[in-house]
């Protein structure tokens, strides 16, 4: 039967990885890249001990209790095995030492460097050195022969050499590798061996075939190969009995062979194909451990049983080949079969007499072997090997097992993938000494694992948030998370301790800053996460727990499958878990997104994609509150909340690597300005501890095409910008202020980049594609877009561009029409405020209170009552629409200065105004009574485009004129003209926000404590403080302030009916005939 491979595990990081057995087959030793040796107490030790060696260890042997290591700091060093104690260094080197090996007696170590060396030293007397000298190139391998006589060594310079360890000479030389300069950059580490117990052989990796060479004639006996081993051999491994012989290649496949019959007995490959770099056998010869070069540590069990299982004990051992068969010819294949059981009547009859199917080799020799069973001989040929014409008389089958051949499918199709462990976002690997438990926008949370002091220590970013604290580590903490307001701690659980969270809330304003919570029994912490005001924990019961940050327990919910990681940011709460079993080293992983605010709601639920045959290594939040993630290929995805919520990939750390081997540690993501903080990690995956590591900032780069060229830069950035600005939206609508200046200098650059390649593609000569930008582009765009078409000539172009302009136009006007038939939604933030406080300056707090119970708003507002109450508030709002509705080209007559526009509260809405008539936007379009007195914009663009009359232009003029007339009427007159600015307020005022409405309750506190304060500082201050406010108060305004726009906005509906009511009948009085004397007066009155 085959043997049974075991799941890969992680062991070290990434880099060249060496393994090996103890003499006793108890422990799997280890060396990797990150300069520790590891002793494993079987692949599932999930604690094993280590020991450190130096900066990375390159190779290790072990015999006799002794292990010796070849490490970076020159030395080749010797501790006791298991208990790890130094035990002196053997030799030293001026560069690395690359490997090292062991004699059969444990007795002498032969070592390698990369100054060209081969050292032989005895253990008991490190002063007995030889020195092997003849490599122009840094030594690969080495291999003692069982005899201790000889030395085979392989080189970057291409050689393979025997030595003579006593003359210090070369016995033979063959140039058989490709060169390189330096073992890391060798094609292959052509890790040789001499075949245990005789030394008959000497097994050398040559390109992807092994050839054995004798001893003393040093002549080529034959070549070991297999289709599967399409690529460079790279290790070669005997069995301890010397009959199988162990090759693994640089793409991951291992083959084990039978030497005697040149036949592969097993064939197995990496489960992600990355390149094998050791293999060893254990003492027993059942058990094959290899290593790859991301330093993980894979097992295979039960290797070549079926073969020892059939074999006869033999009376002496084979001398060689031909006689490692001898005494077998009497054995029966099938146990339990009768060799007197007679021959079946038809030869081309598959199916015995039992049943069973007869061995299809039977029929090849019909003379040489019996028809009921198959014996072991050597005249059976295999098919595939006919051809061959070896020393051994033709390759032979391999020897059958004991039990009847089984005759079940195999299963050829894609492997399934060993799901990702639960893994902490900003963290190193758990067994590490000294690592990272946080690293985020935040701070730094450190682990010290040290016989003498297991300790944390956490470092803010900002000394103003919270100084640097070290606490003791007595309950072994192995996860942590870090925020504005506490630290969290997790430790799992044991057969006496329940799994603990420790939250240190050090933002609270109590005494009591810390809790702690027991999670029930044989239930462990995963994963954690800390957001605003809540903390998440996932379990190993798939149950996600939620707290307040203050300690109380809330939600508790099921997840969908066992979870990968957790992450969170304000309210949102990111959860990726495993939606099933991947294939083919993809990893099927599902990522959940929650908003944790007043209303619990599901955002997402949807596969997480990532990159073939790679993992997940970081999934967090950007500063700005978009959903990322990092995988192990190095590519960086954001989440695209304008695309259907999906992932768009915006930077691959890899581009920038130097090396295959060199990562980047990603800590967090910022969309303004667009930027990627990660740590280089050179050689491996994680950074040391110690020296601080540096950050350095990787720009975002969406992988288009031909992004050399000049279309293709552009058209990166604009897409680039494109999707940057969507955080905008999402922080808008999450109640949040934004940076308005950066949001317009983000629609300019897109607006530049699309005249930009519209320039590029009239250059050549593209005219459909200038077509396909001048969609994109807004109205203001597609003008300019219609005159550079003009200049250069193409007429037909500007003429396709016009139509465009004129279905923008038109759509601008469909949206107009369609926002005049909603209710009011914005209204102006800073009229608003300082109408509030000119009211409570002028008629108290009292008055406010008193207009604002909803009985007192069903009072019509042109009634006699009405307008003694409400006088003042309501002639200034005329005086305002009058300012608004004046004439700005007309020229000022001696009236003009009797306008009290000095004291006018609302004297600012002019000058903001101005900006959105320049502008490509269409904020300017905001009201029906807007249209004739600015319609700027519009009206140029289209006396440009579609050549309009200019009579509309003039109406737009001559209306306001007439406009002052009414001022002097009556007061009942001037009460009637209320509805006129309303429709102007209710279009241009934006939503009051909780922010506004705090302010206009706390401005008079404000202004007391600082009546020095003009409006643009009263509204900073005010910003500092209601900032400073807890997460529950603002929202409570917030609310607050959603109400009383409702409430306004159905008050005013009232007003507008009531007040169309009576516009009719003023029209209809105006329609009668007026009388010689109002003629007379009117004249009077304007004379005046």
């Amino acid at each position: 039967m085959p043997c049974e491979k075991k799941p890969m595990r992680y062991g070290h990081s990434e880099g060249h990885t060496e393994v090996c057995f103890d003499d006793t087959g108890k422990f799997i030793v280890t060396c990797g890249n990150d300069g520790d040796v590891r002793i494993w107490e079987g692949l599932d030790d999930d604690d094993p001990r280590f020991i450190t060696v130096g900066e990375k260890a390159y190779s290790l042997s072990l015999k006799g209790g002794k292990l010796v290591t070849a490490s970076s700091n020159n030395t080749v060093q010797i501790h006791t095995f298991p208990d790890g104690e130094p035990d002196g260094i053997l030799t030293r080197f001026t560069t690395n030492a690359t490997c090292v090996t062991f004699n059969s007696s444990g007795s002498r170590v032969a070592a390698g460097a990369s100054d060209f060396l081969v050292k032989v030293v005895r253990v008991g007397d490190s002063s007995d050195q030889k020195t092997l000298r003849g490599h122009e190139a840094p030594v690969l391998s080495v291999s003692f022969d069982p005899k201790d006589q000889l030395l085979a060594s392989s080189s970057c310079d291409g050689s393979v050499v025997v030595w003579n360890i006593e003359d210090q000479s070369q016995v033979t030389r063959w140039t058989l590798l490709p060169k390189s300069n330096d073992v890391s950059n060798a094609k292959s580490l052509c890790r040789l061996a001499f075949q245990p117990l005789s030394g008959k052989l000497l097994a050398v990796p040559v390109e992807d075939k092994v050839h054995l060479y004798e001893r003393d004639t040093w002549s080529h006996v034959t070549t070991l190969s297999d289709d599967l081993l399409s690529q460079l051999v790279n290790v070669v491994s005997w069995s301890p009995c010397g009959k199988h012989l162990a090759a693994a290649s640089v793409g991951g496949v291992i083959v084990i062979w039978d030497v005697s019959s040149k036949l592969c007995l097993e064939r197995q490959k990496h489960e992600k194909g990355f390149t094998v770099c050791s293999v060893a056998w254990s003492p027993c010869g059942s058990q094959l451990v290899y290593t790859d070069t991301e330093g993980c540590v894979g097992l295979l069990e039960r290797v070549c049983e079926r073969t020892s299982a059939h074999k006869a004990p033999q009376n002496s051992a084979a001398a060689d080949f031909d006689d490692l068969f001898d005494g077998d010819d009497d054995g029966q294949m099938d146990e339990g079969v009768s060799p007197q059981r007679p021959r079946p009547p038809e030869d081309d009859d598959v199916i015995t007499s039992t049943g069973r199917v007869r061995n299809r080799a039977a029929f090849l020799d019909e003379d040489s072997l019996d028809t009921g069973s198959l014996k072991l001989g050597a005249g059976g040929k295999f098919p595939h090997n006919d051809d061959e014409d070896d020393d051994d008389g033709g390759s032979s089958i391999a020897p059958p097992p004991v039990a009847p051949v089984s005759l079940q499918p195999v299963y050829d199709g894609p492997l399934p993938t060993p799901p990702q462990r639960a893994f902490q976002p900003g963290s190193t690997p758990a067994h590490l000494t000294h690592r990272f438990m946080m690293w985020n926008s935040v701070g730094i949370v450190r682990c010290y694992n040290d016989e003498p002091e297991n300790s944390v220590d956490i470092e803010f970013h900002d000394s103003a948030v919270h100084h640097s604290m070290h606490l003791s580590n007595a309950l072994g903490h192995k996860m942590a998370d870090i925020s504005q307001e506490a630290v969290l701690l997790a430790c799992p659980g044991s057969d006496q301790l329940a799994s603990k969270l420790l939250c240190l809330h050090f933002s609270s304003w109590d005494t009591c800053k810390e809790w702690v919570v027991d999670l029930p029994s044989e239930e462990d912490v995963q994963a954690l996460c800390l957001g605003r005001g809540f903390v998440a924990v996932a379990t190993s019961a798939l149950l996600l727990r939620l707290f307040s940050i203050g300690g109380l327990q809330r939600e508790v919910f099921s997840l969908s499958g066992s979870v990968v990681c957790v992450c969170a940011h304000g309210d949102q709460l990111c959860v990726v878990y495993h939606r099933g079993r991947g294939f083919d080293g993809d990893q099927a992983l599902g990522v959940q997104l929650r908003s944790l605010g007043p209303r619990h709601r599901l955002i997402l639920d949807q596969p997480l994609p990532l990159s073939p045959n790679s993992h997940l290594s970081w999934m967090g939040f950007s500063a700005e509150g978009s959903l990322c993630s990092v995988d192990s290929l190095g590519v960086v995805r954001m989440l695209n909340r304008s695309l259907g919520n999906s992932w768009t990939p915006v930077c691959n750390t890899r581009d920038t690597s130097k090396s295959k081997s060199d990562h980047y540690w990603v800590i967090a993501v910022h969309e303004n300005p667009p930027q990627v903080r990660c740590i280089p990690c050179k050689g491996s995956r994680f950074p040391p501890t110690l020296p601080r590591p540096a950050v350095a900032v990787l720009p975002f780069k969406i992988p288009l095409c031909q992004t050399s060229t000049e279309k293709g830069q552009m058209e990166e950035q604009f897409w680039r910008s494109s999707l940057l600005q969507n955080h905008f939206g999402f922080l808008s609508s999450s109640g949040f202020e934004i940076d308005e200046e950066a949001e317009s200098r983000g629609l300019k650059e897109q607006q530049e980049l699309l005249m930009k390649m519209f320039a590029l593609s009239c250059k050549l000569q593209r005219e459909f594609r200038c077509v396909e930008l001048a969609h994109m582009m807004s109205q203001n765009a597609v003008t300019l877009a219609i005159k550079y078409a003009s200049r250069s000539g193409r007429m037909g172009l500007a003429q396709r561009l016009s139509t465009i302009a004129l279905e923008k136009a038109q759509e601008e006007e469909e949206q107009e029409e369609e926002e005049e038939q909603e209710e009011p939604r914005r209204f102006k933030e800073t009229p608003r405020l300082c109408a509030r406080q000119t009211e409570e300056g002028e008629g108290g707090g009292g008055e406010e209170e008193e207009e604002e119970p909803r009985p007192k708003k069903r009072v019509n507002p042109f009634s006699k009552d009405a307008a003694a109450a409400s006088e003042e508030s309501v002639l200034k709002p005329v005086t305002v629409s009058r300012v608004a509705r004046s004439n700005p080209f007309k020229v000022s007559s001696g009236a003009s200065p009797a306008q009290p526009r000095g004291a006018n509260i609302l004297d600012t809405i002019p000058n903001r105004k101005s900006t959105p008539l320049s502008s490509s936007s269409s904020k300017s379009k905001q009201s029906p009574v807007l249209k004739p007195l600015a319609p700027r914009a519009k009206s140029k663009t289209q006396s440009t485009l579609l050549q309009l009359k200019p009579k509309r232009g003039e109406q737009s003029e001559e209306r306001p004129d007439p406009r002052p007339d009414p001022r002097p009427e009556p007061k009942s007159r001037e009460k009637s003209s209320d509805q006129t600015p309303n429709p102007e307020e209710t279009e241009n005022r934006r939503p009051q926000t909780g922010f506004q409405l705090w302010l206009e309750d706390h401005s008079k506190s404000i202004l007391a404590d600082s009546p020095d304060l003009d409006q643009s500082e009263l509204i900073k201050e005010a910003m500092v403080r209601f900032r400073a406010l807890s997460a529950e108060e603002r929202l409570t305004w917030t609310e607050r302030a959603k109400t009383a726009m409702a409430d306004e906005l159905r008050k005013r509906k009232r007003d507008e009916e009531v007040g169309d009511e009576e516009v009719g009948d003023e029209e209809a009085s105006a329609k009668k005939p007026k009388s010689a004397g109002d003629k007379l007066s009117a004249f009077a009155f304007h004379a005046v």
